[in-house]
């Protein structure tokens, strides 16, 4: 179970610190330009893909497994 799904769009006013415990961060739309590799973060598959970036596999996630994430997580917040 997620606890808070975080939906970044733009990294620069966004803040790690906010993260917690159960946590899962995705990247979208622009704040996938500048990835960062942690625990728990994942960037949106199409948009890597439409931005021509190299992510790793396994830090990707589909719009269909980021609508699954929403519906599972006890509480979404877009930045």
């Amino acid at each position: 179970m997620v606890e808070t799904l975080w939906i970044v769009r733009k990294l620069g006013d966004f803040s790690s610190d906010l993260v917690g415990e159960g946590d899962v961060v995705i990247l979208v739309q622009d704040a996938v330009l500048r990835f960062p590799f942690r625990k728990d973060w994942f960037a949106c598959k199409e948009d890597v893909r439409d931005r021509g970036l190299k992510v790793p596999e396994d830090k990707l996630k589909s719009y269909e497994s980021i609508a699954e994430l929403i519906v599972k997580a006890k509480r979404v917040i877009v930045w």
